[in-house]
């Protein structure tokens, strides 16, 4: 087994708010790199004490890269639960290797970004901020994740700030 072989995986995260800003990050982690601008298809961005997500829409941001998720999830309160991480499928058909294999392999990682999406409730969105289904509201983020297609399509275009 090689060195590579016992390193964490990088992980991709959708990220819209705070966590854009290269300075911030930095302040938080300290492997990371920035990928591609991308845009997130069915979540739209609203305002409380801090961004977060709701139903519908779409909400354009950036890939961050690290290994450092336990520090992300501390920073986001997923403990208390003021933010739950879910995975969002990568659109289909997207290169995240630049390789020309559309298959979505990645170095150690699948076909998928994280993103943190906050409580409304918690975070004092004035918005209608309802999530569909019932139970907690963990449980209501990841089921209309799943079950309406939300997606994340990447964006050469947008440049690093």
């Amino acid at each position: 087994m090689s060195v590579d072989d016992d390193a964490p995986a990088v992980t991709d995260v959708f990220v819209y708010g705070t966590l854009t800003d290269s300075d911030r990050v930095a302040s938080l982690l300290e492997e990371w790199s920035f990928g591609p601008g991308a845009r997130l298809r069915g979540l739209h961005r609203v305002e409380g004490e801090y961004p977060t997500l709701l139903p519908g829409g779409s909400v354009e941001g950036r890939i961050l890269r690290t290994d450092e998720l336990s520090t992300l999830d501390r920073y986001e309160g997923v403990a208390s639960g003021l933010y739950v991480r879910v995975s969002v499928p990568y659109a289909d058909g997207w290169d995240a290797c630049g390789d020309g294999d559309s298959a979505g392999a990645r170095r150690g990682a699948d076909d998928s970004a994280i993103v943190y999406v906050g409580d409304p409730a918690r975070l004092g969105v004035e918005a209608d901020a309802e999530w569909p289904n019932s139970g907690d509201f963990a449980s209501r983020v990841r089921r209309f994740v799943a079950e309406e297609r939300v997606v994340v399509h990447p964006e050469e275009k947008v440049s690093d700030a």
